[in-house]
């Protein structure tokens, strides 16, 4: 790292992502490949993955709200995009003006649109989210007769196009599930009921990353991944399935300096150095997304060696054991947080108990993200 490097930072490498867009298409077979991007795509920057995503052959984008779609038409993206989280009273007029695919999960949600299409002049593009069993976003049982009712009046008259049926998987990541296939049928019931209203939708789409790498029966017409795209494994306890992560969390040393014997380091001295030693200070912490939690828990790649955190994780930093510092670790070297050279996201995430999607989705505040890869490099780092 050089000096006109910020002293915290994420780097996202766009080729990475292209690679596991390739990896999930081979997976996909004749199914076309939506790309989630929400969440600032998983915290790596939702234009530029969702770019790379679209030149590695995604052709849609999937996001949770409006506003977040929108951020990707002002990033220049004219592929198709999803988004399936809104209140009814969000800016639907908006999304139809931005040619935004609407995800409509209530007879409320629907008139919503209506309302919007008819103000605005312009028909509405609408899937129908259906719940097969996740029990969160998604038409129940008790309301899609209805919903179907309404539609069918609202797409005879050219006020809305119905363009998909989708739904989401409860249990993926075990992949033989029972509730998996129970989940599929309640979907082809779902569709079913849809035609017999007169509609046919143009695509229908329910595997997410796990069921795009494991159960090729789901793929329909598209899939829908998220977490694979970033590198990272659905279910790593059964594989990588050949991806490679994305992102890499890391930070400049700020200090090197020597502690005494018997001197204890960080807040509380819960760590004290049973021999002199060499530490040095890297300057990210809890407020950076380091978890508090992984004091004394985790090491930090400086070089070609990996190094003990020790003591308190602290709100702006964190403080490694360089012992003797052989290596010869000085301020301004990279001090790799999780990523090639350091630990994988995946070994925070079970030491916090939690999923490695919470873990990329930590970096921020002063995190400063930028991009690395030929695809970066052609569309500007």
């Amino acid at each position: 790292m050089s000096s006109a490097d910020p002293q915290v930072e994420t780097v996202v490498d766009l080729d990475a992502i292209a690679h596991n867009v390739r990896v999930l298409a081979g997976h996909a077979g004749d199914a076309a490949v939506m790309v989630v991007v929400k969440a600032d795509g998983y915290n790596h920057g939702a234009v530029r993955v969702g770019q790379a995503a679209l030149a590695a052959g995604a052709s849609e984008l999937g996001v949770t709200t409006i506003a977040e779609a929108l951020r990707l038409r002002a990033g220049g993206i004219t592929a198709p995009i999803l988004s399936w989280l809104n209140t009814s009273d969000a800016d639907y007029a908006a999304a139809i003006a931005a040619d935004i695919e609407i995800g409509v999960s209530s007879v409320a949600h629907l008139r919503a649109v209506e309302r919007a299409a008819r103000a605005t002049g312009t028909t509405a593009t609408v899937s129908l989210k259906v719940d097969t069993g996740l029990n969160r976003n998604g038409v129940s049982d008790a309301e899609y007769p209805q919903v179907l009712t309404v539609l069918r009046g609202l797409v005879d008259e050219r006020v809305v196009r119905l363009r998909a049926i989708f739904s989401h998987l409860a249990r993926a990541d075990e992949p033989q599930h029972p509730a998996i296939d129970v989940q599929r049928d309640r979907f082809l019931d779902a569709i079913a009921a849809a035609k017999d209203h007169g509609m046919q939708p143009e695509l229908v789409h329910l595997a997410n990353s796990a069921a795009t790498l494991t159960r090729p029966d789901l793929a329909f017409d598209m899939v829908r991944p998220g977490i694979a795209a970033y590198g990272l494994s659905p279910i790593p306890e059964i594989s990588d399935f050949g991806l490679r992560p994305a992102m890499t969390f890391r930070a400049r040393v700020t200090l090197v300096k020597h502690v005494a014997a018997g001197e204890g380091v960080s807040y509380g001295h819960e760590w004290i150095a049973p021999h002199a030693t060499t530490v040095a200070l890297i300057p990210a912490g809890y407020a950076d997304g380091v978890f508090r939690p992984l004091g004394g828990r985790i090491a930090v790649g400086i070089g070609d060696a990996l190094y003990p955190n020790i003591g308190r994780v602290c709100m702006d930093q964190l403080v490694v054991d360089l012992g003797d510092n052989a290596a010869g670790v000085r301020e301004g070297d990279s001090a790799v947080l999780f990523g090639p050279g350091a630990l994988h996201p995946q070994r925070w995430a079970d030491l916090l108990g939690t999923i490695h999607y919470e873990i990329v989705c930590s970096p921020r505040g002063r995190v400063v993200r930028r991009y690395l890869g030929d695809i970066a490099q052609r569309g500007g780092a």
